[in-house]
C-alpha cells in the first residue's frame, strides 16, 4: 500500500488529517478500497424505460465522485489551503449522489442497488451515510453468498464505521458495532479458509481493547451502566478571564498530533493517546445529533455557533522527513496571530555518551520511525558516538519553527530534552513537559495511555486513577468535576496575577484551548507533588519557561484544593496532608 493522507471533516473548515504508514497494509482502511462500489442484478435491457434515466444519472453520479476522489489522492498529502477547492467540488458531488438516492429510493432499491460509502468527507455527514447503510441493511445479502470478497467489504465498512463514531465519541454504538463485527468476523472465519483470519481477529482486539483503555469507569447511580462522557471544550467549561486581564490574542490554528509510542493501545492509525490530545483540542457540537438518523432520512447537521476548531494533522509514526514535511505545511500556512500546537506522544530517543558542546541536538529527543529513512536499501547507522541519532526529532528541529508562536507538549521519557530551548526570535513559546519517571503502579498501565496525557484530557479521570479507583458513581463524579471548575478558576487567577511568570504563558491565556491544557497541567503539576507515590523530581511535569512554583504549582490554595479533592473522592490517606512539606 502507497504511504498517503485523507482528511475527515469533523465540521465547516476542521479537517483532520491523517497519515497512513505502509506497514499497516493488512488494516481495514486502504486505499485501494477506497470508493463507492456498485452492482446492478439486471443489465441495462432488463430495466424498465421509464427506470433506466434514472440509473443512469446515478451511475454518472457515482463515476464523477470516484473520478473526483481519485484526484484528491493525486494532491500533496501535506498543507490543507490547497485542498479546499478540490474537497468542496468532491464533497458536492458526494452530496448529490446521496440526495438522488433518497430521492429515488424505490427505483434503486428495486435493482438492487448495493452502496458502499468511505469516510473521507464531513464526519457528522459520514456517520448518517454509515448509519443509513446500516439500517438499509444494504449488505443482508452478503452472508447468503459465497462470496468472501463481499463479506471482507462489509467488515470493512464496520471498521470505518467504528472510526467515525470515536471520532464522534459515540462510544455506546461502538460498543453494538464491535458485538456485531466479532459475530461478522466469526461467521467470515469459519465459512472461509482465507489467509486473513488473524489479522481480522487483530482487528478485533485492537478496537476491543481501544474501548476499554480508560482506567477508571463511571456509573449510573440507578443501574450501574457505564456512563459515558464527553472530555471535549464544552461552553462554559473554560475559566472566563478576569475583567480587564490583558492576556495575548493569540488563536491556536494549527496541531499536529504525533504517536510513536510502542505497545500503546490503538485502533487502525489512533494510538489512544492521540486520540485523547484529539478530543481535547475540539468543541462539544452544539447541536450533534446524540441518535442515528430515523430511517429513510438524513438529518441536517447544523453549524455550531461558536469559532472553528484548529485544524490538526494526525501522524502516526511518521519518518523525520514526513513529519518535518507536515510542520513545514503547518508552518507556512499559519495565519497572523495564530498559535501552531505540536503534540508528541513518543518513545525517548537517549545521547549516547556524553559532548563537549551540549547543544539543541545533545540532549537526544523523541524517536521517529525507521522504516522508510534508508539510503541504498539499507538503514542508516551512526558511524560512531559522536554523531547524532537521525531518528529522533531533537529540540534543535523545532527552532526554524520558532519564528512563528509555538506551543508544544512533549509526552515521552525523554522529555525534559526539550526544556534546553533557546527562543531566538522572541515570538511566544511554551513547552509542556511529561514526567520521565513513573511509579511502578503507573507505569504497568502505560500501555493503556499515558497519566501525563491523560491529564490534559481529563483531570479527574486522571486524578481518580492515579487514587487506584476503578469506578466513581455518577452522582460523586458530577459534585468532584463542579469542585474541580472552581479549581480551575483559582488556578487561572494564580497564572495571570503572577507576577514573575513568563510572559510566554499569557501571550497564549487568550485562547481558549491553550487556557485550559496551561491550567490543566498546573493542575498535575500539583496533584502529583502532593501524591505519596510520587517522590522524585523526575516523577513531576516540567516547562518551557520554567512556571514560578510558588505561585502556581506549589501554592498553598491549590494545595488545599487538591486535599478536599481527595477528601470528596475519599482518597485523602493518599496525599501528603502537610502543605510545608518539602518535595
Amino acid at each position: 500500500m502507497k504511504s498517503g493522507t485523507f482528511q475527515v471533516k469533523l465540521k465547516k473548515g476542521d479537517h483532520v488529517t491523517f497519515l497512513i504508514s505502509a506497514h499497516l497494509s493488512r488494516a481495514p482502511l486502504r486505499h485501494s478500497d477506497i470508493g463507492n462500489q456498485l452492482r446492478l442484478s439486471e443489465t441495462e435491457e432488463d430495466i424498465p424505460l421509464g427506470e433506466r434515466k434514472t440509473v443512469t444519472d446515478f451511475c454518472y453520479l457515482l463515476d464523477k465522485s470516484k473520478q473526483l476522489f481519485n484526484g484528491l489522492r493525486d494532491l500533496p498529502q501535506y498543507g490543507h489551503k490547497q485542498w479546499q477547492s478540490y474537497f468542496g467540488r468532491t464533497f458536492d458531488v458526494y452530496t448529490k449522489l446521496w440526495k438522488f438516492q433518497q430521492q429515488h429510493r424505490q427505483v434503486l432499491d428495486s435493482r438492487y442497488v448495493k452502496l458502499y460509502f468511505n469516510h473521507t468527507h464531513h464526519c457528522l455527514t459520514a456517520f448518517s451515510f454509515y448509519s443509513a447503510i446500516r439500517q438499509r441493511s444494504y449488505y443482508f445479502q452478503v452472508n447468503k453468498e459465497d462470496r468472501p470478497e463481499l463479506v471482507v467489504k462489509k467488515l470493512r465498512y464496520y471498521a470505518r464505521y467504528i472510526v467515525v463514531c470515536l471520532l464522534l465519541n459515540k462510544m455506546d454504538l461502538v460498543k453494538v458495532l464491535v458485538k456485531e463485527l466479532s459475530e461478522e468476523i466469526e461467521d467470515y472465519t469459519q465459512r472461509f479458509n482465507t489467509e486473513d483470519q488473524l489479522e481480522w481477529n487483530l482487528v478485533l482486539q485492537e478496537v476491543a481493547a481501544f474501548v476499554e483503555a480508560d482506567p477508571v469507569m463511571v456509573l449510573n447511580e440507578n443501574n450501574s451502566a457505564v456512563v459515558v462522557i464527553s472530555h471535549r471544550l464544552q461552553e462554559g467549561s473554560v475559566p472566563p478571564l478576569e475583567q480587564g486581564m490583558v492576556v495575548g490574542q493569540l488563536i491556536l490554528a494549527d496541531a499536529l498530533i504525533i504517536g510513536n509510542c510502542n505497545n500503546q493501545v490503538k485502533f487502525s492509525e489512533l494510538t489512544i493517546d492521540m486520540f485523547r490530545m484529539l478530543q481535547t483540542l475540539e468543541r462539544e457540537p452544539v447541536n450533534l445529533a446524540t441518535q442515528t438518523p430515523k430511517q429513510g432520512t438524513v438529518e441536517p447537521i447544523e453549524k455550531p455557533a461558536k469559532r472553528e476548531n484548529p485544524h490538526k494533522y494526525l501522524l502516526y509514526k511518521p519518518t523525520f522527513s514526513q513529519l518535518f514535511t507536515f510542520l513545514s505545511a503547518s508552518f507556512k500556512e499559519l495565519p497572523a496571530n495564530s498559535v501552531l500546537l505540536v503534540y508528541l506522544s513518543a518513545t525517548g530517543v537517549f545521547p549516547t555518551g556524553p559532548s563537549d558542546y551540549e547543544g539543541p541536538y545533545d540532549f537526544g529527543g523523541v524517536l521517529t520511525n525507521t522504516n522508510r529513512d534508508v539510503v541504498n536499501g539499507e538503514t542508516m547507522q551512526k558511524k560512531n558516538q559522536a554523531q547524532k541519532e537521525m531518528h529522533c526529532l531533537h529540540p534543535g528541529d523545532l527552532f526554524p519553527f520558532t519564528r512563528k508562536p509555538l506551543f508544544v507538549i512533549v509526552d515521552s521519557s525523554n522529555s525534559t530534552a526539550y526544556k534546553n530551548f533557546t527562543n531566538l526570535f522572541g515570538q511566544p513559546l511554551v513547552c509542556l513537559l511529561s514526567p520521565t519517571v513513573y511509579p511502578k503502579s503507573v507505569q504497568d498501565q502505560c500501555q493503556r495511555g499515558s497519566l501525563f496525557t491523560l491529564f490534559l484530557y481529563s483531570p479527574l479521570l486522571a486524578f481518580s486513577s492515579v487514587c487506584g479507583l476503578n469506578s466513581v458513581r455518577r452522582g460523586l463524579w458530577d459534585r468532584a468535576q463542579e469542585f474541580l471548575s472552581k479549581v480551575y478558576n483559582d488556578i487561572g487567577q494564580m497564572i495571570t496575577r503572577s507576577r514573575t511568570i513568563d510572559q510566554a504563558f499569557l501571550q497564549f491565556f487568550g485562547d481558549e484551548f491553550l487556557r485550559l491544557l496551561l491550567i490543566r497541567f498546573v493542575f498535575c503539576s500539583a496533584a502529583l507533588r502532593l501524591h505519596k507515590l510520587f517522590r522524585e523530581s523526575q516523577s513531576f511535569p516540567d516547562s518551557y519557561p520554567e512556571l514560578p512554583k510558588q505561585d502556581t504549582v506549589e501554592n498553598s490554595l491549590l494545595q488545599k484544593h487538591i486535599l478536599e479533592l481527595a477528601t470528596i473522592l475519599d482518597v485523602q490517606s493518599l496525599f501528603w496532608d502537610d502543605s510545608l512539606e518539602v518535595y
